[in-house]
């Protein structure tokens, strides 16, 4: 695996890579996300107690779980750099921040307007709200320590190291309707627990769900790209690119 690998350790290498896969997966989430959000809010049905108002679930916990899962990836890349010491992990951890910062944003919202005709408030300091807000600010800790240092060795590893340690809230985020008493309900994605999700609403999820990853698979890769040509400016190849644009 690791010859498989090694190659892609090379920001050339990783920078045209990236550069294939970014129109495939960008067609691949228009594709998703027109049927997926399409289905869940036009066609899919009301819940039977909370209306209407339930197809903010299609955005707002597709952009929950991505929301860990691209702190999850940037706490991996920061362990990755720290370890290794690898450039194109530091770079990573540039293009998944701010990724991962507009869908926690987006979870933050979409569950502000859900919560509102639920519990009569825009926002309570719940556990699973909170927990939710302290990895927003992680995500800008993260972002301001990329930019806070001169040098950039010592940014890299000071973000590489906020972004290990913040890693510990995604089990309270997960495990918070469990551990303390909520106000947000507990896991809505089920089909072998009762009471499990009509098809009806789980098909368009899970269409949306995978749409936003290709999303954000796309948007990972453009800032990607472009922190690898930003840090490697000097080098002959990036040099031969920037002719060829020109």
């Amino acid at each position: 695996m690791w010859k498989w690998l090694h190659p892609y350790a090379n920001p050339e290498v990783s920078y045209h890579f990236t550069g294939k896969l970014i129109p495939w997966f960008a067609v691949i989430s228009a594709i998703l996300l027109t049927v997926g959000l399409g289905m869940g809010l036009l066609f899919s049905p009301a819940d039977y107690q909370q209306g209407e108002s339930v197809r903010l679930f299609y955005l707002h916990v597709p952009a929950a779980m991505l929301s860990m899962g691209l702190y999850l990836g940037m706490a991996i890349a920061g362990l990755t750099a720290l370890v290794w010491q690898m450039k194109l992990a530091e770079s990573s951890i540039a293009a998944l921040a701010p990724v991962g910062a507009t869908f926690t944003a987006i979870a933050l919202l979409t569950g502000a307007a859900w919560g509102k005709p639920m519990w009569g408030a825009w926002w309570v300091w719940d556990a699973r709200l909170t927990s939710e807000l302290i990895l927003l600010f992680l995500y800008f800790g993260v972002m301001a320590l990329q930019n806070a240092f001169e040098d950039k060795a010592l940014a890299g590893k000071a973000a590489s190291i906020l972004a290990l340690v913040g890693v510990i809230n995604l089990p309270i985020i997960h495990y918070s309707v469990e551990w303390w008493n909520t106000l947000h309900q507990g896991a809505t994605v089920s089909k072998f627990e009762k009471p499990s999700m009509s098809i009806d609403m789980l098909r368009p999820f899970l269409i949306s769900l995978f749409g936003f990853a290709f999303l954000a698979g796309t948007l990972v890769c453009m800032r990607f790209r472009a922190d690898i040509i930003e840090r490697n400016s000097m080098r002959p190849w990036v040099k031969a690119l920037a002719k060829e644009h020109n």
